[in-house]
């Protein structure tokens, strides 16, 4: 049955592309892949980092998920200080949310308005 999740499809305003590349690329640290060609016409972009990968796609009456969203774990607390004051820093929000024992996380916002959580098991 079911072994991995292989990618998180987010949506996307036509003509995005441009400031998800800056975010997810040069915010996040994650690397743009390649879409193939029949898909690559429809508009977006793909990122990944280690097993991650996200999936950016054009949708012609978008709207931000606001509830859902990836959780994005990373690799120890001081990345994930480090990375919620690199948002903050670039006018994204940050919120930090202690309510599930034993992780520290906080939810911000892509520049398209898409929820994203970041994570770490505490301790």
């Amino acid at each position: 049955m079911i072994e991995a999740l292989d990618h998180v499809q987010l949506a996307a305003p036509r003509g995005s592309e441009e400031i998800l590349r800056a975010f997810y690329t040069g915010l996040l640290g994650m690397a743009e892949t390649p879409k193939p060609p029949a898909l690559a016409a429809r508009g977006g972009c793909w990122f990944e980092a280690g097993s991650v990968r996200l999936h950016l796609g054009i949708e012609e009456d978008f709207r931000p998920a606001l509830k859902a969203h990836p959780g994005l774990r990373v690799r120890d607390a001081e990345t994930l200080d480090t990375l919620a004051t690199r948002l903050a820093d670039a006018g994204h929000p940050v919120t930090w949310d202690d309510s599930v024992p034993g992780v520290r996380r906080f939810h911000s916002a892509d520049p398209v308005g898409n929820r994203l959580e970041f994570l770490q098991p505490a301790g």
